[in-house]
């Protein structure tokens, strides 16, 4: 089972420290040793933000505010890279095919960001797609997919399930009203719907839920499941409920 893991910087770095990179790392090391192939995808988060905001303050444009972004994920790659085993390629893939061949290889790839004007969210999806992966998580701050912010609009209503399509709409919706925080970007959705990715969107703040998604779809996100999938995911049933 091939899976890609995007962890946002706020889930995985909320402040520097090595607590909770550490638990995220032992979780991929478990689904590794259990057989899955695993790429794990890095955001920036609050530290990004940060150097964003002082950066745009002192002048700079719109692409040197995102190259510093990138700048800000690939550090927060190295975290996790240096909290992983012997497995892992010591230095964040800069690129899909570097990427692509670690997984292929056996190895543990982790990557941040990728290219000016794309997120991480996008750089989950594009990977998994060019790694034709079984699966693609995102560990996000927020418990999944809602139809308006929750943290602005307590009638917000969170998703279980969702087609692709629907993803895109909805995130499209989200992104007009300005200031509203979506949990995956209209990028990665539209990726998505491109790839027909079966994609689970989480709370992955604790990383034992990252672990019970990828082992057996149990989950409390949204569920993003491809127009042309099954009804039973047929590799939870096979290969990791054997583990």
């Amino acid at each position: 089972m091939k899976v890609v893991v995007s962890i946002g910087g706020s889930v995985l770095v909320p402040e520097p420290g090595a607590a909770r990179v550490e638990a995220h790392a032992a979780i991929v090391e478990d689904l590794v040793s259990e057989g899955c192939r695993v790429g794990a995808v890095v955001g920036g988060g609050g530290v990004a933000r940060e150097y964003i905001g002082a950066a745009r303050e002192l002048g700079a444009n719109e692409i040197e505010l995102d190259q510093l972004g990138i700048d800000v994920t690939r550090l927060n790659a190295r975290l996790l890279i240096a909290a992983l085993g012997e497995d892992v390629v010591t230095a964040p893939a800069r690129d899909y095919e570097t990427a692509g061949d670690a997984l292929r290889s056996g190895d543990i790839c982790v990557m941040g960001g990728v290219a000016p004007a794309q997120t991480t969210d996008a750089v989950g999806a594009a990977l998994a797609e060019y790694v034709d992966a079984d699966l693609l998580v995102y560990a996000t701050s927020v418990p999944g997919v809602y139809s308006a912010d929750p943290n602005e609009d307590e009638s917000a209503t969170k998703y279980d399930e969702l087609s692709a399509a629907e993803l895109v709409d909805v995130i499209a919706g989200l992104e007009m009203n300005a200031g509203a925080s979506a949990p995956v970007d209209l990028l990665a959705a539209k990726i998505i719907q491109r790839s027909g990715m079966r994609t689970i969107v989480l709370d992955g703040t604790d990383p034992e839920r990252i672990a019970r998604a990828v082992r057996h779809g149990d989950h409390e996100g949204t569920d993003v499941i491809p127009e042309s999938a099954g009804e039973a995911p047929t590799y939870w049933a096979s290969d990791a409920n054997e583990h």
